[in-house]
């Protein structure tokens, strides 16, 4: 039987919206984002409720801004995506929503999402403003069609949620503690893409993405995700002046990150060991930022009250 929240002609309203902002990659940058700010609050012995308009506000700017880089994406993309299974379904692609409305809900949600952050301060819209055009222009429209650094050059917009969250506590990104959090989101990104690479790479083949796989092969790819890896590793000590347990959480997480890549690359199937890594890499993620997140409101209430 046919799925029909898959089938174009079926899809509701709310699917359709949903698949053009990628409501999936909204949720996921939000945990980040939050990470940041309560770090900052942390940092700054701020209370959550202290601060709960900014909170709200964050909350709202990052989600707009996202949505309209997933539109922007999804409206450049309708060429490649029309060849790609994943991917071949969406609306922009299918003609089921006019690439003009696509383009002025971007646009609007652009503009909304830097001012909701703008009132928080001016330094948190500054970094939503460089995360979205960093994700439309180097990364989407030139890089990701070009060259296999794709994937470095896009992982700077998103690295950037963790940055605006600590920006709309505190306008100065260069503490150590948030630079800590966005290297590693940084890093983070590399082994987590190329998982995905490795994944879809018939696809990414068919639509002469040259993703690392497709241009250097299975064994650069595993070679380069064991480099990012090991700095991943070294960069837990980040955490190490702000709290040991964050220090050793990260490197547990990382260290096993590593130890699959290795077993998996010698033992399994590219494919079962490409989907091995990509759900790690999930939840690495959301346990490493959700552990940040826990200690430091935690922190912060047994503190302030």
């Amino acid at each position: 039987m046919k799925n029909k929240s898959n089938d174009p002609l079926t899809m509701s309203t709310y699917e359709m919206l949903s698949k053009t902002i990628k409501t999936g990659i909204i949720k996921s940058n939000l945990i980040p984002m939050f990470a940041g700010l309560t770090l900052s609050m942390y940092t700054h012995q701020i209370g959550i409720f202290d601060k709960w308009l900014e909170v709200i506000l964050a909350f709202i700017g990052s989600s707009l801004i996202i949505a309209a880089a997933g539109s922007f994406n999804n409206l450049y993309e309708r060429d490649i995506d029309a060849i790609m299974e994943r991917t071949k379904t969406r609306p922009t692609v299918t003609g089921q929503i006019n690439p003009y409305l696509v383009m002025i809900m971007g646009t609007l949600m652009s503009f909304t999402g830097i001012t909701a952050l703008w009132f928080t301060t001016p330094m948190a819209a500054y970094l939503g403003f460089l995360g979205l055009f960093f994700y439309v222009f180097p990364y989407t429209i030139w890089s990701k069609r070009f060259t296999f650094l794709n994937t470095e050059i896009g992982s700077i917009s998103g690295a950037m949620p963790p940055l605006i969250g600590w920006a709309v506590i505190d306008a100065n990104i260069l503490h150590p503690a948030i630079i800590g959090l966005f290297i590693i989101t940084v890093v983070w990104q590399m082994p987590h893409f190329y998982a995905i690479a490795l994944r879809k790479q018939v696809d990414y083949t068919a639509a002469k993405i040259p993703m690392l796989p497709v241009v250097k092969g299975v064994k650069r790819t595993y070679v380069q995700t064991n480099f990012y890896l090991v700095i991943l590793l070294a960069a837990s000590f980040l955490f190490n002046p702000i709290s040991l347990g964050l220090t050793l959480m990260a490197f547990v997480l990382s260290l096993g990150w590593l130890i699959l890549n290795i077993y998996g690359y010698k033992k399994m199937e590219t494919q079962k060991w490409a989907t091995m890594l990509f759900i790690y890499s999930l939840i690495h993620m959301t346990v490493l930022f959700s552990t940040v997140i826990i200690y430091s409101l935690v922190s912060v209430i047994f503190k302030l009250y």
